[in-house]
């Protein structure tokens, strides 16, 4: 899939691994890494629910359309899907929503 980014800090912390480490830590910024990686690499978001890639799963309430992946726990990558022939993921927010 192609990847946005809802803004330029959550791009930064996404693509920049020193940047995700000064906000998060070393073990948040790898595991950002993986989940970045895994979205590329997948091909449509039902794939990654489908085989429960970093737990991925659909949102509720006030929070529908948008999907979630596992971080360091409580956090989760929080998404939204653009596009039903070519799959674009924008990426909204690194947040603990519960």
């Amino acid at each position: 899939m192609e990847i946005e980014y809802s803004s330029r800090t959550i791009e930064k912390v996404c693509t920049d691994a020193s940047a995700a480490t000064r906000k998060y830590g070393p073990e948040m910024a790898e595991k950002i890494s993986m989940r970045i990686d895994q979205l590329r690499s997948a091909d449509t978001v039902e794939q990654m629910i489908r085989f429960n890639v970093g737990r991925c799963h659909p949102l509720r309430m006030n929070r529908k359309n948008q999907y979630a992946v596992d971080l360091i726990h409580p956090y989760r990558l929080v998404f939204e899907k653009r596009g039903n022939e070519i799959q674009i993921v924008n990426i909204i927010e690194i947040v603990d929503y519960h």
